[in-house]
């Protein structure tokens, strides 16, 4: 007999936690935490982020092209530079780590744009730093068989795989982005052969 009121207690507790998840749901749903709300602010968090991001960025391309340029000007006028030989190599450093910030803000605002991330922009991007590393080959870099070895098997797997991605884009059919216009009116003005039928 004291079993009878533990199992009705047990069945209670069962039954509840069936409909607890959707008390919950609903619960959620009419405090704004629903899935879909919380979707729409993870996005909004991430749109955010992408703009604080660009907008950092910005900054640093701005502070380091007024460097790059204030270095360029001292150089120039100062007469003791050696623009056959190291700084020239300098130069050309400080230029494509510039392309690369670019190309980074590029990502950002391509990001923002289509809510995408691209991947042949990213794939464009890592190219651009493995040109650098080739193109300046840092001060501190061994030039080693090995590590040139390196250099360029991964210089062959990005641009597979960025040729890749083109072939794939190219192979699907173009999605239309503007609306579509109407038809062309036809030509109207008289042809050379409609004279002598008239």
């Amino acid at each position: 007999m004291a079993m009878a009121p533990i199992r009705l207690g047990l069945d209670r507790i069962r039954q509840q936690a069936r409909l607890a998840p959707g008390r919950l749901s609903r619960s959620l749903k009419a405090n704004g935490l629903g899935d879909q709300a919380f979707l729409r602010q993870v996005h909004r968090f991430e749109r955010l982020l992408a703009k604080l991001l660009a907008a950092v960025l910005s900054v640093v391309l701005l502070v380091a092209t007024a460097e790059l340029v204030i270095t360029l000007v001292n150089q120039l006028f100062g007469g003791s530079s050696n623009w056959l030989g190291d700084d020239m190599t300098r130069f050309l450093d400080q230029i494509l780590a510039l392309l690369i910030a670019l190309e980074v803000l590029q990502n950002l605002t391509a990001y923002l744009r289509d809510h995408v991330i691209q991947i042949e922009l990213v794939l464009i991007t890592a190219l651009t730093a493995l040109a650098r590393k080739v193109i300046v080959m840092p001060e501190g870099m061994l030039k080693t068989p090995g590590e040139l070895a390196g250099l360029g098997v991964a210089i062959l797997a990005l641009s597979s795989a960025y040729w890749l991605v083109r072939q794939s884009h190219s192979s699907r059919s173009p999605t239309r982005r503007e609306p579509a216009s109407g038809f062309p009116e036809p030509d109207r003005s008289p042809q050379p052969g409609d004279a002598a039928q008239g």
